[in-house]
């Protein structure tokens, strides 16, 4: 291999710790507005309207998280239909 290969496979190697160090920096930015933007307002409406979306509130009255699913169309047609 020549000197003039190895600088560039050289540079090349510098080039790539350059970009995965701004590929992390780049990712946490991303994640960190989506968080601020996006989930941070939503979790705060949510508890300010006092919605339940997982229906945890009653859970430590009855005891368990079971529900009753529907029985009154359970024909074939149904089952062959999925969506």
């Amino acid at each position: 291999m020549s000197e003039r290969q190895a600088m560039w496979r050289r540079l090349y190697a510098g080039w790539l710790e350059i970009a995965a160090r701004f590929g992390e920096v780049q990712t946490l930015l991303v994640l960190a507005i989506v968080y601020t933007l996006v989930l941070g307002p939503v979790a705060l409406v949510l508890f300010t309207l006092r919605r339940d979306l997982l229906h945890k509130r009653g859970l430590h009255v009855s005891g368990s998280a079971w529900s009753e699913a529907e029985t009154a169309s359970a024909d074939l047609e149904r089952a062959k239909r999925l969506f």
